[in-house]
């Protein structure tokens, strides 16, 4: 069996109704991340720090340098050729504005077949439907071209927004880990949702 490799002009079709009946999946795009992105991602990041700190693993020092961004996607590009994950940037269709970013991390094949979903939003485009329509989006992609079973992610117990969406989403909730991950310098808690594959076909 194989599997989809992202190149770097790999769109991902994208198709969700956000809020007021608009479909939020017409309004954006999705491919991975390029060296070209870095002004509007860099600018994105710096103006959303505050927004994003409490929901990420601590900043490096140089982490929004030119130089830290290149290592990022060299990172990104090695991860996709090994199918070990796949990082995508989602963009405003109208002008090509970056708005945020999401990926499916720690990719496990054989007996397990899955993946962990990560994401941000920058802060002004926040509440808007896009994240809905880029998850949304993308699990056809992890479960068909990728062949995944099954797609994870955890979350803050305060983090209600992002509860909110997975299981909007179709995400269930399947446990409590403790002290789960290091976020913004401390161990935290997560709650873990997981969706399946025939979770996704049953809502088709």
């Amino acid at each position: 069996m194989t599997f989809a490799f992202l190149h770097n002009t790999t769109r991902i079709p994208t198709q969700e109704t956000a809020r007021g009946g608009t479909k939020a999946g017409e309004d954006i795009f999705l491919r991975p991340p390029q060296v070209s992105d870095y002004p509007m991602w860099a600018e994105l990041r710096a103006a959303s720090r505050d927004f994003l700190k409490p929901w990420e693993p601590s900043w490096a020092s140089d982490d929004l340098t030119r130089n830290a961004f290149r290592r990022r996607i060299r990172r990104y590009q090695q991860e996709n050729r090994e199918g070990h994950a796949h990082a995508l940037f989602i963009f405003r269709k109208q002008d090509e504005q970056l708005v945020g970013g999401l990926n499916l991390s720690n990719i496990r094949r054989g007996v397990t077949q899955a993946a962990s979903l990560g994401y941000w939003m920058g802060q002004s485009f926040a509440g808007q439907g896009y994240m809905s329509a880029a998850v949304r989006s993308t699990l056809p992609f992890a479960f068909n071209s990728l062949g995944l079973h099954r797609v994870e992610a955890a979350c803050i117990p305060d983090n209600q927004r992002s509860i909110y969406l997975l299981q909007r989403l179709g995400f269930q909730r399947e446990g409590f880990a403790r002290e789960y991950l290091c976020i913004d310098g401390r161990w935290r808690d997560h709650v873990l949702f997981a969706i399946l594959k025939k979770d996704l076909n049953s809502e088709a």
